[in-house]
């Protein structure tokens, strides 16, 4: 294959349609844009413009709002660990921390933390270091031979 040879391949982009080019063209007249009024001109901006009318999203109350201080975990099922202690991505006599979960690809990034949930059955007998877990999970991890140590997350107080 040569440079000159390269082409794209059949039908993987279309022709591009000249609108507005007589009546015979079939895209003549109006050029596809229905008949006259606003919407018909260039520069149209009328995103959430009702007429003149108080548009809904000023007619209705502001509510709420978004803590930026609060934690985000990436949370972790039981069950899931156990499939990747049985597939041998996750070695049951270590340390079961953040960074073996994402060494194995359980977890993408492990955020502010790891928090497991109970969802799942775990028969391994492993030892977990997470910044948090459910009070099944722990029954369940401890009902298995394991253990689990909370990280305590270095809370800044709000009272100094």
């Amino acid at each position: 294959m040569k440079l000159n040879e390269i082409k794209d391949n059949e039908g993987s982009s279309k022709d591009r349609i000249r609108v507005g080019r007589g009546i015979g063209s079939g895209k003549g007249k109006t050029g596809g844009r229905g008949v006259k009024g606003q919407k018909a001109r260039s520069g149209v901006a009328i995103n959430g413009f009702e007429g003149g009318q108080m548009p809904i999203y000023r007619r209705l109350p502001k509510r709420g709002f978004t803590n930026i201080f609060k934690s985000e975990y990436a949370t972790v099922s039981l069950g899931r660990i156990q499939t990747a202690i049985d597939a041998g991505k996750l070695d049951a006599k270590a340390t079961v921390d953040a960074a073996a979960l994402k060494a194995a690809g359980v977890i993408r990034r492990p955020k502010d933390g790891v928090r497991i949930l109970a969802d799942g059955e775990l028969t391994a007998k492993v030892s977990i270091e997470v910044a948090g877990a459910s009070k099944a999970a722990v029954e369940k991890i401890e009902k298995s031979g394991g253990s689990i140590k909370l990280l305590v997350v270095a809370a800044e107080s709000a009272a100094e």
